[in-house]
């Protein structure tokens, strides 16, 4: 009798869990409008300088290549990844409303993870295609074909839709009972299963399997085609090879660098005292900070990018005369 009541309590307390609190970043409450500020800058610059890569990709005929098809996607996929969270956060700070439905939070969760697997399959194929050009400049255009870009595209989106899936149906046959507080900005699946009542395990088994498949693997792979190129470099006789082979692909190592940076800091890491404050810091690194700086980092270290940048300048002035 006792443990149907119990029952009865659990599943009364799950029914009556409509929406969670979250407590946003660890910040003073009068230093909340100089952040708000912040973020709303730091966002829009993240928005407009993303369009702005695709705008240029897709005016100029020169940048009609596999590198900048695929940055064309990789920029969308930074705006879709920032504006899961960052809104969210900005209307938490501005209304000091710190509630979310509970199936705005299960929504965020999945588009949380769909676009975080997008980058990495998306970093992945921009790597081979750099390890394509580098080692194989003669069978460049042969391999890399439009067929295969759009292929590796459609597969990336397919995988990281099906992981994100896995882990959103996983999570929403959960129970939550009493605590409803998610200490983070977001709808984080591991501060999720933090407050569940339920058995977990097969949750832990799928963020430990789909975790090796689309955060390990791909690093790996990146590594890989670094390793490769790298080999190749070396082989270069003259500076200005060595210089011109580097010009390729530096940009992509260093958003490569910042996003597993932030990712390798906040899960591999040792956890402290204040594990939960860098747990939120590292994930304002590859939420907010990467997809921020991936617009300066491909068109301050690209010729081509700056170009085509002076070349839309000089349009606009054009038709203004």
């Amino acid at each position: 009798m006792l443990s149907k009541e119990g029952s009865s309590q659990k599943m009364e307390n799950h029914s009556a869990m409509s929406e969670f609190i979250l407590l946003g970043l660890p910040i003073q409450p009068e230093q909340q409008g100089i952040f708000f500020t912040l973020f709303l800058v730091m966002y829009l610059t993240t928005v407009l300088g993303n369009l702005l890569i695709i705008l240029l990709i897709r005016l100029d005929s020169r940048l009609h290549t596999p590198m900048y098809f695929f940055l064309s996607h990789l920029a969308l996929t930074d705006i879709s990844f920032s504006s899961v969270t960052v809104p969210e956060m900005l209307k938490n700070m501005k209304t000091q409303d710190q509630s979310i439905p509970y199936s705005g939070c299960i929504a965020q969760t999945y588009f949380f993870i769909l676009f975080t697997d997008l980058d990495n399959f998306l970093l992945t194929s921009m790597a081979y295609d750099r390890y394509v050009a580098i080692c194989h400049p003669l069978h460049y255009i042969t391999i890399m074909r439009e067929e295969l870009c759009t292929s590796l595209v459609a597969v990336s989106w397919i995988l990281s839709c099906a992981s994100a899936l896995s882990h959103t149906l996983l999570l929403a046959r959960l129970s939550f009972c009493a605590d409803n507080i998610i200490p983070h900005f977001f709808c984080d699946l591991a501060a999720l299963l933090k407050l569940s009542c339920s058995d977990i395990s097969p949750n832990e088994l799928l963020i430990f399997t789909a975790g090796t498949a689309v955060i390990t693997l791909p690093l790996i792979c990146i590594l890989i085609s670094y390793g490769h190129i790298g080999a190749t470099i070396l082989k270069v006789p003259s500076t200005k090879g060595i210089c011109k082979a580097l010009s390729t692909c530096g940009s992509h190592l260093s958003v490569v660098s910042l996003y597993y940076g932030a990712i390798i800091g906040l899960y591999l890491l040792p956890s402290s005292s204040t594990s939960s404050d860098k747990d939120i810091i590292a994930s304002v690194m590859y939420t907010v900070v990467t997809p921020l700086l991936n617009p300066f980092i491909y068109s301050l270290r690209n010729r081509d990018m700056k170009e085509a940048l002076k070349k839309l300048f000089n349009r606009a002035e054009v038709s203004n005369q």
